[in-house]
């Protein structure tokens, strides 16, 4: 009888990857097709034991009687297993690379990505399960990660075709990186200060609800592409009529129209969580606020403000993430950021360089994902 469905779906799922797809490719150059390498030729007869080892124990985790040690020694098998693949992958690209020209591309195949996202969801399922808090979910995190960083800065990884693509791109790497948080952080806090009045509105103005949240969902459904190049026409135009504005840097390309387009996503989330925020607050207490004296405003900041401050911090959340992965977009029109890689790897079908773009990408998401977890957790303890 399966008492864990959730992990064993997860453990079917890398079993059949690790049995039918590649899990590294190997190439003589970046540009010539390569050969896929399986999961037994890549991790040799000791890797495959521990694989193995793990895929047991987490197999076996599925069907026993659930309870803290089952899913103790599952978040250990599964934790040995995510740190495990890519050491395997490390050591298999350097022979690999060893036996061919120093150009030889050794890349990360689906069998990898698949074995390794199961290992990661079935922690996470194991975490959920032992009811973790966050401080022991994120030392678990900086932990994988540091194990991670040091074996790479110890050059473990460095005959991987992603760590070559990085190293050859360190300084373009850095600065994408940069540029792509500037553009979140403009965005969000754009969003922040016109969001929030627009949700004090619509609550405090029940005949503006409509119009304003209509107006917004409409904005919604336009998709990303289209919107950063409808933006396109009309900034350009806007800059040829008012020369002083191109040299602020505003015009048809660039950053500009990733603002406002990242800007206008980000309002309908930011409103309804500065809405949803206030509406929650009970008509009693603000009545009690009243009584005492209290002003409009001072109700606003003293007393609602720091009740909606949750659902506030949601919305925000959510803008965040939103914008990190809206980001990406704003590369085809120039604006830069991590984006660049991923458009330049589809059209060099380098999927490498598509990598180093949308990995740190999905990092970033969750890294601010997690800290907005930590302040959510704060703001519901506060009294």
């Amino acid at each position: 009888m399966i008492r864990n469905r959730v992990l064993f779906v997860l453990v079917l799922a890398a079993a059949v990857a690790a049995l039918t797809l590649a899990f590294l490719g190997f190439a003589p150059n970046r540009l010539a097709n390569g050969r896929a390498i399986g999961l037994a030729e890549a991790s040799g007869p000791a890797g495959l034991t521990l694989i193995f080892a793990c895929a047991t124990l987490l197999a076996g985790a599925c069907f026993a009687r659930q309870g803290r040690l089952v899913h103790l020694a599952a978040l250990a098998a599964a934790l040995v297993l995510l740190l495990l693949l890519p050491f395997i992958a490390g050591r298999a690209a350097d022979t690999l690379v060893a036996m061919a020209t120093p150009i030889a591309r050794t890349s990360l195949a689906g069998g990898f990505w698949i074995m390794e996202l199961a290992a990661a969801l079935a922690i996470g399922d194991a975490l959920r399960r032992l009811q973790a808090g966050l401080p022991a979910k994120a030392a678990l995190v900086i932990g994988i990660v540091a194990v991670l960083a040091i074996a790479g800065w110890s050059g473990s990884f460095d005959q991987l075709s992603l760590a070559k693509e990085a190293a050859n791109r360190r300084e373009a790497f850095l600065g994408e990186t940069e540029r792509h948080g500037f553009l979140v952080a403009l965005s969000v806090l754009l969003a922040l200060l016109l969001g929030v009045p627009l949700g004090i509105a619509a609550q405090r103005r029940p005949r503006w609800h409509n119009a304003i949240f209509g107006v917004l969902d409409i904005i919604q459904t336009i998709p990303s592409i289209a919107l950063f190049g409808l933006l396109i026409g009309p900034l350009a135009a806007l800059s040829t009529e008012v020369p002083a504005l191109r040299s602020l840097g505003i015009s048809g390309i660039g950053v500009a129209p990733a603002v406002i387009a990242l800007v206008l996503y980000s309002l309908l989330p930011m409103a309804r969580g500065a809405y949803a925020g206030l509406a929650s607050v009970p008509a009693s207490v603000i009545e009690t606020a009243r009584g005492m004296g209290m002003t409009g405003g001072q109700i606003l900041v003293q007393v609602e403000a720091p009740i909606a401050l949750p659902v506030l911090l949601s919305g925000l959340r959510i803008v965040t993430v939103q914008a990190i992965g809206l980001a990406v977009v704003a590369a085809l029109i120039g604006a830069g950021g991590l984006g660049s890689f991923v458009f330049l790897g589809l059209g060099q079908r380098a999927l490498d360089l598509m990598l180093l773009g949308a990995i740190p990408t999905i990092f970033m998401a969750l890294g601010v994902d997690f800290i907005f977890q930590l302040l959510l957790s704060a703001a519901r303890r506060s009294p």
